[in-house]
């Protein structure tokens, strides 16, 4: 868990950054409403994870998600490890806490996807971890992108999990076809969400 002195900070940053700064970023924000969200395999794998760009500057957010040195990622960069959990990349300047990120938490079915809740220090995720207090652990040259070497703190999904999490997105077609591993992975996640996470973990994304 955070210690006493971080968590007391993340809710400062959390009352001082719920919005935006007026005035902070020189670009308007990128607009996200709940249609900006749709089926997680139709975006763009990368190692385990997704990306996009709202804005329709993939190739600049392919560029930095590739790269092996790390990069700051382009405005309206979209980045998803799990259907219900989303960051979105606005102009720099608008949240200089959270380096302009903002996180999203959706619920999804078939109809598409509604946003549960959006924001930047104090977005909590299902797991009840807070999602920049894992996501500031990251290295500065990843830019707040957590991954097995970035050096945020393990999450409490295993990587089969997470597979069976893309594979089952209702926003996707085909998804109520569910194999045997994945159906196996989703049943170890759905005994995890009842005794939640071990006190030492931060869930992650």
């Amino acid at each position: 868990m955070l210690g006493d002195a971080m968590a007391r900070w993340l809710l400062v940053a959390a009352i001082a950054c719920a919005t935006p700064c007026a005035d902070a970023a020189d670009q308007p924000s990128v607009p996200v409403t709940a249609a900006s969200f749709g089926c997680i395999s139709k975006l763009t794998p990368v190692r385990g994870f997704f990306v996009g760009n709202l804005s329709g500057h993939l190739p600049d957010t392919l560029k930095v998600a590739h790269s092996k040195e790390g990069g700051v990622y382009p405005v309206g960069s979209v980045v998803q490890l799990v259907p219900t959990e989303v960051m979105v990349k606005q102009p720099a300047g608008f949240n200089a806490v959270t380096h302009d990120w903002e996180f999203f938490e959706l619920d999804v079915d078939a109809q598409g996807s509604t946003i549960r809740k959006r924001g930047f220090a104090e977005v909590v995720n299902r797991f009840g971890g807070n999602c920049f207090g894992c996501h500031i652990a990251a290295r500065p040259q990843w830019d707040l992108i957590c991954e097995t070497s970035h050096g945020c703190a393990p999450i409490p999904l295993t990587t089969r999990m997470i597979r069976a999490l893309q594979h089952t997105d209702p926003r996707c077609p085909g998804s109520d076809h569910v194999n045997a591993e994945d159906r196996k992975a989703l049943q170890q996640l759905a005994e995890l969400q009842k005794v939640g996470p071990p006190p030492s973990s931060d869930a992650a994304h």
